[in-house]
């Protein structure tokens, strides 16, 4: 039984397409927000409304419909900058008038910073290291703001590096691209696209205002762990290892700025409230599901 009237994606890619449909199987109608034709064309072939917006474009948010409505906010900041004008934009126009339900909101781990491989709960302080992170602490602070002056209810996610299919590193490894020695690898964490869809419709039922939760599955490991197990599940050559010091000078800036930040995320809060029991906690279930839902769709 829902207490709200319909469901409105806000950034609706691949994780704003499952939870869509997950939502439209259990007979709750749901909308996404699209800012081309062709978006709209794709959208509508799954069964959803399409409300047309450019989160880039302020003016055309004004008369986004969000009374009552399960809103869940998935579209990416920018590239550059340290702030997060397109939340602003939704905050200020969309939100302006009308009071949503509940809003869930998809922001990165990366607003812990670096951790010193060390446990991380949802109470831990945010320091982030990055742009990229700041930018996604500048959303969540904008949300808060929205809670406490319009009574608004917020729920985040702190999610990790997602995996699933299409989302594996299959061209890196075919293109030897080096990881960093396992012995020098920091603690990393992921999940399961089908799992953080299921996750997102947990928070949508379960979330109450203000609710911050941790999302990983239960695998821990490395990134270089990852990297292994990607390339044994395919059947291809492991990449080769390289220090610390060579990775600072072959890899990418944005490659190092994940091993240069470390940290084991404590997702008891998720288990324990929203009575998520994971699809896939261990990454060589996982894995074999990609594989096998990529090799349906080709």
């Amino acid at each position: 039984m829902v207490n709200f009237s319909d469901v409105l994606i806000v950034g609706c890619g691949e994780i704003g397409r499952r939870v869509g449909r997950l939502w439209l199987e259990r007979g709750v109608a749901v909308s996404a927000l699209a800012r081309s034709r062709e978006a709209e064309l794709k959208l509508g072939e799954l069964g959803f409304a399409v409300a047309r917006g450019d989160l880039d474009d302020p003016a055309s948010l004004a008369g986004l419909a969000v009374q009552n409505r399960l809103v869940y906010y998935f579209a990416p900041p920018p590239d550059q900058g340290g702030a997060d004008p397109r939340m602003e934009a939704f905050c200020d126009q969309a939100l302006a008038a009308d009071k949503p339900w509940k809003i869930v909101y998809i922001s990165t781990s990366g607003v812990y910073g670096d951790c010193g491989g060390a446990l991380v709960d949802e109470t831990a302080p945010l320091r982030p290291l990055t742009d990229r992170a700041r930018r996604r602490v500048a959303a969540e602070e904008r949300l808060r703001r929205v809670q406490r002056e319009r009574d608004i209810a917020v729920v985040i996610l702190r999610v990790p590096g997602i995996y699933g299919p299409g989302r594996l590193p299959r061209k890196r490894i075919e293109q030897g691209v080096p990881v960093l020695d396992a012995r020098e690898a920091p603690p990393s964490n992921r999940i399961h696209a089908v799992d953080l869809a299921r996750i997102c419709v947990a928070a949508g039922e379960k979330g109450e205002a203000g609710e911050v939760f941790n999302v990983c599955d239960e695998s821990g490991g490395s990134m270089t762990d990852y990297f292994n197990a990607v390339a044994d599940a395919c059947g291809l050559p492991r990449p080769p290892q390289i220090s610390m010091a060579e990775a600072r000078r072959r890899l990418s800036a944005e490659m190092l700025s994940y091993l240069n930040e470390s940290r084991r995320l404590d997702s008891r809060r998720l288990r324990e409230r929203l009575g998520i029991e994971l699809r896939y906690p261990d990454l060589a279930a996982g894995l074999r599901a990609a594989l096998a839902e990529e090799g349906e769709a080709s």
